[in-house]
């Protein structure tokens, strides 16, 4: 086979249809569009959300309060969730999802002190709470914010 004998399988290719092209062509006066109207003028497009001058949807709904966009949400975990690792341990993000104590994607992780912690851990965390901090540090672990 040579490059000049290549085509296209048969019903693989379609050919476009050609509109307002005469009567004849099954496309041509108003070329598919219909009689008159906004959508038959040539520039005739609406927005998304037009409702033909209605009021839209999103502009009927009530709005209430402030979304900041840019919220950051923290994965919280307990010290009672720190009982799965031994004594000596380094915590971080990374052994925090193999343990499956954290699931979800977050942008960090932030430690409450609900519960107790016996074991003497290293904690890297984004953020711990005061009581927390104490607890870890009481039990001759510690804490680094990162």
């Amino acid at each position: 086979m040579e490059l000049n004998e290549l085509k296209p399988s048969a019903g693989s290719r379609h050919s476009r249809k050609r509109l307002g092209r005469g009567t004849s062509s099954g496309q041509g006066k108003t070329a598919g569009r219909g009689q008159k109207g906004q959508l038959a003028r040539s520039g005739g497009k609406t927005r998304i959300g037009f409702e033909g001058g209605q009021m839209p949807l999103f502009r009927r709904m009530p709005k209430r309060g402030f979304k900041n966009i840019n919220r950051k949400e923290y994965a919280i975990v307990n010290l009672k969730d720190l009982s799965k690792f031994n004594d000596g341990a380094e915590v971080n993000v990374d052994t925090l999802k193999e343990a499956g104590i954290v699931k979800k994607q977050f942008n960090g992780v932030k430690l409450l002190a609900n519960g107790e912690v016996s074991a003497k851990l290293t904690v890297k965390v984004t953020k711990v709470s005061e009581a927390a901090k104490k607890a870890i540090e009481a039990a001759g672990g510690t804490v680094e914010v990162i």
